[in-house]
């Protein structure tokens, strides 16, 4: 009966010893669990980013407006009809005025 007890002793604490200090053990289980919910908030990101460039293409595809409106920003084209103004800061050699 002891080597019985003994044995059931020595497995159970086989057993924690994988649990704690083995390979897939809880401490590497709760890291692995982190990293998903991070990398599933950089997807998400990544989905918004993604559908809204597809919106954008789209956009670019179907219609002159979106064009319209890159060209202006990101270019600084006008079109006829417009009119122009730019705006010329004057900047004094280190006096207040």
């Amino acid at each position: 009966m002891k080597w019985l007890a003994f044995i059931l002793t020595a497995l159970l604490v086989l057993l924690q010893y994988k649990l704690w200090f083995g390979q897939g053990n809880l401490g590497n289980v709760y890291r692995l669990r982190q990293e998903i919910a991070i990398q599933k908030r950089q997807n998400a990101m990544l989905e918004d980013r993604d559908s809204a460039l597809a919106a954008q293409v789209k956009d670019l595809k179907t219609g002159t407006a979106a064009i319209d409106e890159l060209a202006r920003s990101r270019l600084g084209m006008i079109r006829k009809g417009d009119t122009f103004y730019q705006y010329v800061s004057t900047k004094t050699n280190g006096s207040a005025k």
